[in-house]
């Protein structure tokens, strides 16, 4: 059966590809973690400065690693000793030449939805990294943009709620309530449709289950 899924997400991320290259975006594929991280560390240039947001797929890839035995500017917020610090960092992330994050849900025609709290992430992959890449896990892929909304609102949010100190009704009960707590993850909604900047976003769909 985990064989037959396989062969179907080769089929399906052919068709996300295709839908990310009309929508100015570039698309791989890679079969596993190893080929991800190999496809990643190819498109990252020797020398860049790179930053990222909090993301259990690049997590699993093993890129974080990757950058530090190699020759890169690193921003990396988790080092920071204060909120100051960390400011600092997340906006120099903004201006860096790669940014590397996730997306909380993909469509077969090749739009991203995410759902961001402190809008760090979401406002990298809007502007002002020259390079934004995603590693994506087929796991994330849906039909419809509405599909995705409820992917990113259901799943993805209210299982990273749980990562988090947080006190919202998701954390206690593992279902959105379209809550307004102080402590909410959920504070900006963003549709990419299109790149403005041709080939700016590059997504690698990896062939197995990541993130959420």
């Amino acid at each position: 059966m985990e064989q037959n899924k396989k062969i179907r997400n080769r089929m399906l991320a052919e068709k996300i590809i295709k839908g990310l290259e009309s929508r100015n975006m570039e698309g791989f594929f890679a079969e596993s973690k190893e080929e991800a991280l190999e496809i990643a560390m190819k498109l990252i240039p020797e020398g860049s400065s790179i930053g990222w947001g909090g993301s259990v797929s690049v997590d699993a890839v093993g890129i974080k690693d990757a950058l530090g035995a190699g020759n890169y500017q690193v921003y990396d917020r988790n080092l920071c000793k204060t909120e100051e610090e960390k400011r600092e960092t997340e906006l120099a992330v903004l201006g860096s030449d790669v940014m590397l994050c996730s997306t909380n849900a993909i469509t077969e025609d090749g739009i991203l939805v995410n759902i961001d709290g402190r809008g760090n992430r979401a406002a990298g992959i809007i502007y002002g990294p020259r390079t934004v890449i995603m590693v994506v896990g087929m796991n994330k892929a849906v039909k419809t943009l509405e599909d995705a909304w409820s992917r990113a609102r259901n799943e993805a949010a209210t299982a990273n709620a749980q990562r988090f100190p947080i006190q919202t009704p998701c954390k206690k009960t593992g279902s959105c309530a379209d809550c307004k707590s102080p402590d909410t993850i959920c504070c900006q909604f963003v549709v990419t449709r299109y790149s403005k900047v041709p080939k700016r976003i590059k997504v690698i769909l990896v062939n197995e289950e990541l993130g959420y």
